[in-house]
């Protein structure tokens, strides 16, 4: 079977997926989260389901309990900041260790996406993506243009291949 035959089977069995977002911030709330609402709508608007949102603060072991609060129920997480180089920023840190496998292609697509916008600045992001239990977890910046590009040329065009691929030898 070739790579679009395994597109169109992931499209139609991963339509409408469990998607959780997590926003990693000192000092968002929920009311000042632009980026997680921006997130949250475009996964909507792409037919997917939201399991859980949360804030939580740029700390390592709140990072890493958000997200385990969440793996059993999601098929998807996403979370946004603390990517970048500051010494405050350590969602890497917190979720990295957690990955079974990490999808390298992903930062490194980012980054050059975000060459093409922001220039050498590009380089100071350190959003990753993996997999955890056979789950997809994206780490976004947190600017609303970094969200925005990540989703629309990434993210959301990735999904169902993505989880096609790592569930196809599960047997339930």
């Amino acid at each position: 079977m070739g790579h679009r035959e395994h597109e169109e089977i992931a499209k139609e069995k991963f339509r409408s997926v469990k998607v959780s977002v997590i926003t990693i911030s000192d000092t968002r709330t929920e009311s000042e989260d632009v980026s997680g609402r921006i997130i949250i709508e475009m996964l909507q608007r792409s037919g997917h389901r939201i399991f859980r949102y949360i804030i939580c603060k740029d700390e390592v072991h709140e990072i890493r309990r958000a997200v385990l609060e969440v793996l059993r129920g999601s098929d998807v997480i996403i979370t946004n900041g603390g990517t970048g180089i500051s010494s405050r920023d350590v969602t890497l840190e917190a979720i990295k260790p957690l990955f079974d496998k990490e999808i390298e292609g992903f930062g490194e697509l980012f980054r050059a996406l975000s060459y093409e916008e922001i220039g050498p600045s590009a380089m100071l992001s350190r959003a990753i993506a993996g997999v955890i239990d056979s789950k997809l977890v994206f780490c976004l910046p947190g600017s609303q243009n970094a969200v925005r590009l990540a989703m629309e040329k990434l993210v959301l065009p990735i999904i169902p291949h993505a989880l096609y691929e790592v569930r196809k030898h599960e047997t339930i």
